[in-house]
Parts: structure tokens; sequence; C-alpha cells
């Protein structure tokens, strides 16, 4: 199985959650690295429990409406700590569509490269403003044994990888308008 599995036993160590909430908490907490469907969740929390990894209980809500409540077993304890505990090797690319589209914009008319690394400035500006503002909320570093550690250090990683994207871009407006002057010429 892939990392997938370690995420929803990473999360599962932390807290019991129902298949709703962990979707949640991939849109919410890991989206800055790392990403999954609700197609994906659900046959991998079927493939942990047959594994003994996980196990579930139903509640009920309401009169009909049942949920199931998933938590890590001492089996997957063991398992995510192992993999916890293992160095892994740095990750040199992963799928990106600007940069693809980046790639092949030399066919493209030097006003929509000029409009198109504006529009990418923009975004990544409003996402380095969203992660400053998420970052409020730690008045100060958590002490490294704290959960909300992990949390400021992925928190921070992702503040640096906006600010370095917004001055690689910055640098490729720059010389895109400086390829697109002396084209002219």
């Amino acid at each position: 199985m892939g990392t997938l599995k370690y995420a929803i036993l990473g999360l599962l160590n932390r807290n019991e959650m129902t298949g709703y909430e962990l979707s949640k908490e991939f849109e919410t907490t890991l989206f800055e690295f790392w990403n999954a469907k609700h197609s994906q969740i659900y046959p991998e929390l079927k493939s942990l429990n047959a594994e003994g990894l996980i196990q579930y209980r139903v509640e009920i809500t309401g009169n009909v409406l049942e949920k199931k409540v998933y938590t890590i077993t001492d089996e997957g304890r063991r398992d995510f700590s192992e993999w916890e505990e293992t160095l892994c090797p740095i990750q040199t690319a992963s799928k990106d569509e600007s940069r693809l589209r980046l790639f092949f914009l030399d066919g493209a008319s030097p006003d929509f490269q000029q409009r198109f690394l504006a529009d990418q400035l923009s975004q990544h500006q409003k996402h380095l403003e969203h992660l400053l503002e998420n970052q409020k909320k730690f008045d100060e570093i958590p002490p490294a044994d704290d959960r909300a550690f992990s949390d400021y250090l992925v928190l921070r990683g992702a503040v640096y990888r906006e600010e370095a994207a917004l001055q690689w871009i910055q640098e490729c407006i720059k010389l895109s308008g400086q390829r697109s002057a002396e084209s002219k010429k």
C-alpha cells in the first residue's frame, strides 16, 4: 500500500474519526502537502480494516442515519510508528499544472504570457496571505513534544514555499518582459 495508508493511520492515531471527518482533514489540514479524494479514502479504509490496522463502530444519529467511527488498532499503531520512524527520499517532482503550462508557454503570445504570470503571481500572493493568517493562531512556537509543533513546521514550510514561488514568478515576469522587448527590436 502507498502513503495514503499512513496518512489515514496518522490521522486516526491522533483522533478517532468518521470517513467524512477524514475527508475534511485532507481538505483543510493536509491539503498543503497531501491530497486524497473521497473515492480514494473509503476503499483505503476498507482495506485497512481488512488488514486489522483499524476498526470501526457504528453509531446511529437521528432515527436511521448510521455512521462508522474509525479507530486505529494496536497493530495499526505499530505499523504507523515503524513508517513514521523510517527515513524517506525527497520528492523532486510533483504534478503542477501551472508549471506544465509555463513549460509550454513559449507558443503563446507575449501578452498572454504576461497575463498568465500576473495571474499566477496574484494566486500565490492570496495563498501566502491565507497561510500567514493561519500562522497567527500560533502565539509562539509550540514545544517539540506538542502535536501543534508538527503543524507549525508544516505551515512554516508552506509559507517559505509560497515566498519562494512569488520570488520565482516575479523573476519570470521580469525575464519574459525582457525577452519580449528584445524580440520586438
